[in-house]
């Protein structure tokens, strides 16, 4: 291979240059657009409970846009072929922030007291093309942070990010439940949300101000590049990338059976505060902080599917401990510090498979398709969640508690049926059980356990898992 000329050299250390100013706009652009999530898309289901929205209808807001935005993302994948990626993306963006507006409006309405009984269907269809609005950016997006981050040290950046959004997501969304029941300890509860809502587009605003300062590096479709929704399909099975993408999207329909729920039980059966509901939510967040990094280092050295099948096979247990204690604590220590390690890095690994299994110029119809699936997985996830709940007649046990069971058995079925139909699509070091685990543990923490180091802990689990 021809060694690059002096001017080639000059613009190679450019192009990196701005890549790397880029990413750095990225994460401001992004620790923003956490802000808005936080304090809006992470309340539109509190909040459709405060204006008495039913079970079943609290589940269509899993089902239906979940399954609606992926629809716009295959839609609109195809538009990086005739606009840039970059105004693509601003322009979502831009009527994303327009769509605050009538969500605002739904909560001083339904303070006034004013169509009180239509509010909950309305907060559904604005909420519905809010998320169509958000999810018309994807493709584009995904194709573009892609080219910015060098595919080496892809799983160590993508880990140090969701580290940051993590905390950005922890400090805000706590801020955020504590203002909520101040205001709904002085009756003024849409009041608490209209501030919520109104803030979460102000930080969009930011948000888009920093992704337009980002470079976008010229990107080049190959003639024939373009493969139809059906042709994917058809190879699905047939094709490791394909196999990932159906266990990805069975794994959100078994989730889906119970997601929408959470919140709901939370909140309604056991009547936690707005506080104690967000701490409970947030320390799966926070556990999945302290390991993210680890699991981006772990993916890095021994590849994405040895984090997906341990993972895989601890999320089934998250619903599973939900059944044994009601207390708060339990919550946090239980199925919240086992859904955060596992969820952590199970989303992790899954986005950084895409990125190694797929072509840049493939990569913006891949994740459309890929989303199209997990879509449809969780619409049919959530509406099964949904009619189960409403028509089940389970009286022995809680009906939520019931569907939190049925979910785990879900989720245990798709990982065993599938993680071994797919494999690792990059060179990595050998999985050695012992070494593996000494790289993952103490990276975030000591195990103080009295009588026993960490290292003779380590040799330990080695030896059961011979």
């Amino acid at each position: 291979m021809a060694k690059p000329t002096g001017k080639q050299q000059k613009r190679i250390k450019k192009i990196n240059a701005l890549k790397k100013e880029s990413r750095k706009y990225s994460v401001k652009d992004g620790i923003f657009s956490t802000i808005k999530f936080s304090l809006g898309d992470s309340y539109i289901v509190p909040f459709a409970i405060a204006i008495n929205a039913s079970n079943s209808m609290i589940a269509l807001f899993s089902s239906i846009p979940g399954l609606l935005g992926p629809i716009s993302q295959w839609f609109s994948s195809r538009l990086i072929e005739k606009y840039k990626r970059k105004d693509i993306v601003s322009k979502a963006i831009f009527f994303e922030i327009l769509m605050w507006l009538p969500l605002i409006t739904l909560a001083f309405l339904f303070h006034k007291g004013i169509v009180t009984s239509f509010i909950p269907l309305l907060l559904l269809i604005f909420f519905t093309f809010y998320i169509i609005i958000a999810n018309i950016a994807h493709p584009a997006w995904f194709s573009w942070i892609g080219d910015l981050v060098d595919e080496k040290n892809r799983g160590k950046w993508f880990g140090k990010r969701t580290f940051i959004f993590s905390l950005v997501t922890l400090i805000f969304t706590i801020l955020a439940a504590i203002s909520l029941d101040f205001f709904r300890k002085n009756n003024y509860t849409m009041f608490g949300f209209i501030t919520l809502f109104s803030l979460a587009m102000i930080a969009r605003i930011i948000s888009g101000h920093y992704l337009k300062k980002q470079y976008e590096p010229k990107l080049k479709l190959k003639k024939g590049y373009y493969f139809s929704f059906s042709q994917f399909i058809k190879k699905a099975s047939k094709n490791n990338f394909g196999k990932f993408a159906i266990y990805r999207s069975l794994m959100w329909f078994a989730a889906s059976i119970s997601g929408p729920f959470f919140a709901v039980y939370m909140l309604k059966n056991l009547h936690f505060s707005y506080t104690t509901y967000i701490i409970v939510v947030l320390s799966q967040t926070l556990f999945s902080l302290l390991m993210i990094r680890a699991w981006g280092k772990f993916a890095d050295k021994y590849g994405n599917y040895e984090v997906l099948k341990i993972t895989g096979i601890l999320v089934p247990l998250y619903p599973i401990l939900w059944l044994i204690s009601e207390s708060p604590i339990f919550l946090i220590l239980g199925p919240q510090l086992i859904g955060g390690i596992a969820w952590g890095g199970f989303n992790l690994a899954a986005g950084n498979f895409i990125f190694d299994s797929v072509t840049p110029q493939k990569r913006g119809l891949a994740v459309s398709y890929f989303n199209l699936l997990n879509g449809i997985g969780i619409f049919l996830g959530a509406t099964l969640g949904a009619l189960l709940v409403k028509y089940l007649p389970i009286t022995f046990i809680d009906i939520i508690l019931f569907i939190f069971l049925i979910s785990a058995f879900a989720r245990m079925i798709v990982s065993l049926i599938m993680l071994p139909r797919f494999r690792e699509i990059r060179e990595t070091k050998p999985f050695e059980s012992s070494k593996a685990l000494r790289h993952l543990i103490p990276i975030n923490f000591k195990i103080p356990i009295i009588g026993a180091s960490q290292e003779l802990v380590i040799k330990k689990i080695s030896h059961w898992k011979k």
